[in-house]
């Protein structure tokens, strides 16, 4: 069988498996370049494919001039690819798996200071049943740091107001619960009482936590233009978004002594190593207070 058609039958195994069409498209115009890269070698077959010539078109890669994070995007693809043949018992060995991808820069997240999170919070009028619903969501996106489309799949049923909880469903459909602090149960609590019966209106009642204006359930993009224009309202300088408003809400809890682990619970990680790179940053933020603060911080070590 030619590669071509091991390509063929990996993509209708990702269609199979619910992934976009985004990545099914990425994965076939990548995987296919290898590819096509191979035929031009004379290599068709997956008995003739080896690691010279994978290491091959790597190194052409970054003789044209591909960013490191696209080559990496490359090889781990490859693997992908190589995993569900090994899976299907049609590879003996997956040698993708013994290419190294390049090392990629560690960049730290942003986030916001507690003083623009004040002037974000109250961006929002609170006089109005869409600027109760929008102050609603972003002290929600702050106390709980969970992701935008977990907050859109919210339910009614899914927050508890008496114990400060929301039940979400994470990636995976994998459900865990977040904690929810008192500033933001009042504003929910204000908006469930004063803002949402008036976007529901005489419609039929929607289990949606959030409506939007014509009483549906408010969507990931719309949630995020509400985040977007609160940070232009407040006149913070970067743009706000939703996961920055996650990065921020796990920067706060560390710098307020927060343990990792707790963290990595709330924030949904399957991982401890993807929650560390928080750590990082209040680490960074540490030692600049420090280097400004402390009066022989920057003092030249006595010899």
């Amino acid at each position: 069988m030619e590669l071509r058609s091991y390509l063929e039958r990996y993509l209708k195994h990702l269609e199979s498996n619910n992934a976009s069409q985004y990545t099914v498209k990425n994965y076939g115009t990548d995987i296919g370049q290898f590819l096509d890269y191979c035929a031009e070698q004379g290599v068709t077959t997956l008995s003739a494919l080896g690691r010279d010539i994978v290491r091959a078109y790597l190194a052409e890669l970054t003789e044209i001039g591909y960013a490191r994070a696209s080559i990496a995007r490359r090889v781990f693809e490859l693997r992908a690819m190589g995993d569900y043949l090994l899976h299907q018992q049609l590879w003996q060995e997956n040698l993708f798996r013994r290419i190294y991808a390049p090392r990629l820069p560690q960049r730290l997240p942003h986030y916001l200071t507690h003083e623009e999170i004040d002037q974000l919070l109250a961006a929002p009028e609170a006089d109005t049943p869409q600027g109760l619903r929008d102050r609603a969501i972003l002290e929600t996106l702050y106390a709980s740091g969970m992701r935008v489309s977990e907050l859109a799949k919210l339910d009614l049923r899914d927050v508890s107001l008496s114990n400060g909880e929301v039940r979400v469903i994470g990636k995976g459909d994998k459900e865990r619960v977040v904690l929810v602090g008192r500033p933001a149960l009042r504003v929910l609590q204000t908006y469930l009482r004063e803002g949402r019966p008036s976007l529901q209106g005489e419609r039929p009642p929607r289990n949606a936590l959030f409506l939007n204006r014509s009483g549906g359930r408010l969507s990931v993009r719309s949630i995020s233009e509400v985040v977007r224009q609160a940070g232009v309202a407040a006149g913070i300088a970067q743009t706000v978004t939703p996961h920055l408003l996650r990065h921020t809400f796990a920067t706060h809890l560390l710098d307020g002594g927060a343990d990792l682990r707790v963290v990595q619970e709330l924030l949904g990680h399957t991982n401890l190593a993807t929650t560390q790179i928080y750590a990082h940053v209040t680490q960074k933020r540490a030692r600049e207070v420090y280097n400004r603060a402390h009066p022989r911080a920057g003092s030249e070590p006595e010899p």
